[in-house]
């Protein structure tokens, strides 16, 4: 049964054999601290061990101890002791856990806790993180990041934390309170580039990667896909395009992929994208490279790239195309200015995210909406998620519907005398 005992007074005999109260050696009087606490509950484990949590009121020891008793009935009990296990241990544990899942996202694991939970929670045991200080820690990262960095580290956060409550070291996750929220994704509104830019960006770009840009304007492919785009894709006959892999960087190395979201897609190739592409074709004939597919230690997998560096032949990588294609096209086209050089010589452009090649994709979403293509078919198209995740991205270019809303009611209720 749940007691209390007093850590300042121990009862013994005294000399006529009856109790007496003598102070221990933590009384304050005797040399404790008197900001200690004094009031011990006492309670009987699952193992029928005496177990012990100490309060500074009496009463506060006395309920602590019965609800460990309680906890104990019902089958919920966890020992405050387990609480004291390290959270880094269970931050390498959680990260060494994560076999089966995309290499990317692994890394993307791995740099949030070195970066961001290690140095904040690391040291740390599991069971004296409070709900209120992980919120704390969201609203730190969001203040100074955009959304996708403290949603990532609740993710995290989340799943170290269900690894301590699966081996009872804490009862409840406190990074799944109610009150924890990591910042939604704040969707800027998306402005279009006008036709003569996107043209100049195209024209802007070497021969043999000239057909890059137009693959993303005319089918809202990601650089990615561009890159990991072969021959076997491209079908002239039903005019479509196959989306099945992207070129990936992992660290050091580079793979063939699945799309974004494992996600394969099937897109219409307009006339535009097809003259461009036979034109591609017939000028730098794609020939076999290969890759280690999905994983660097992966199976090879070789495949009929369509373009290649004009230097060296090996595949396009994204940085290199960002620096010495992308950027001196976006200057060409008169989107930025012309580079300025830092203290070492090194030539450095001035650019925002608005400014990547995710804007051709935009480009296409608002041309596709403009002829009519509904929100689930260009979610298809642009290998989304979801068609609400488009819907968000570009509701506000859909075509106006007034005019159809009146035609179709003056359809209905108009009277044959035009009444």
């Amino acid at each position: 049964m749940a007691r209390v005992r007093d850590l300042w007074f121990t009862t013994v005999k005294g000399p006529d054999g009856k109790p007496v109260r003598k102070k221990t050696a933590k009384h304050p009087d005797n040399g404790g601290n008197p900001d200690a606490n004094r009031w011990q509950g006492v309670w009987i484990g699952p193992d029928g061990r005496e177990k012990t949590a100490t309060r500074r009121v009496k009463d506060a020891a006395r309920k602590y101890a019965r609800k460990m008793e309680e906890d104990l009935e019902r089958g919920e009990y966890i020992d405050p002791a387990a609480g004291n296990a390290q959270f880094d241990a269970y931050g390498q544990r959680w990260l060494s856990s994560r076999t089966g899942i995309d290499p990317a996202s692994l890394i993307r694991y791995e740099s949030m806790y070195r970066l961001h939970i290690g140095p904040k929670f690391g040291k740390r045991k599991v069971g004296s993180i409070k709900p209120s200080e992980v919120q704390e820690f969201l609203a730190e990262l969001g203040e100074r990041y955009e959304a996708s960095t403290p949603i990532t580290a609740l993710l995290v956060l989340q799943g170290i934390l269900d690894l301590a409550v699966a081996d009872e070291k804490i009862k409840k996750n406190p990074a799944k309170a109610d009150i924890v929220k990591a910042p939604a994704h704040a969707y800027k509104k998306v402005v279009p580039w006008a036709d003569s830019v996107v043209l100049a960006i195209i024209a802007a770009h070497p021969a043999h990667l000239r057909a890059m840009p137009v693959l993303g304007a005319g089918c809202g492919m990601r650089a990615g896909e561009w890159f990991g785009l072969a021959l076997e894709d491209v079908d002239f006959e039903e005019m479509t395009i196959h989306v099945r892999r992207q070129v990936k960087k992992l660290r050091s190395d580079f793979v063939f992929a699945l799309p974004k979201r494992d996600k394969e897609r099937t897109i219409p190739m307009s006339r535009w994208v097809a003259e461009h592409l036979r034109a591609h074709i017939e000028a730098h004939t794609p020939r076999p490279y290969t890759l280690p597919w999905e994983k660097p230690a992966g199976k090879p997998r070789t495949h009929d790239l369509l373009f290649r560096w004009a230097t060296d032949d090996l595949h396009v990588r994204h940085r290199n195309y960002d620096e010495t294609v992308w950027k001196p096209a976006l200057v060409a086209a008169g989107v930025i200015p012309e580079p300025v050089k830092d203290t070492q010589g090194r030539r450095r452009y001035l650019t925002t995210r608005q400014q990547g090649t995710h804007q051709l994709r935009h480009y296409f979403a608002s041309v596709t909406l403009a002829g009519g293509v509904t929100i689930k078919d260009l979610s298809e198209y642009l290998g989304h998620a979801d068609p609400a995740l488009t819907l968000r991205v570009y509701a506000h270019m859909l075509p106006s519907s007034h005019d159809r809303v009146r035609e179709a009611i003056d359809r209905q209720f108009r009277q044959p005398d035009g009444r």
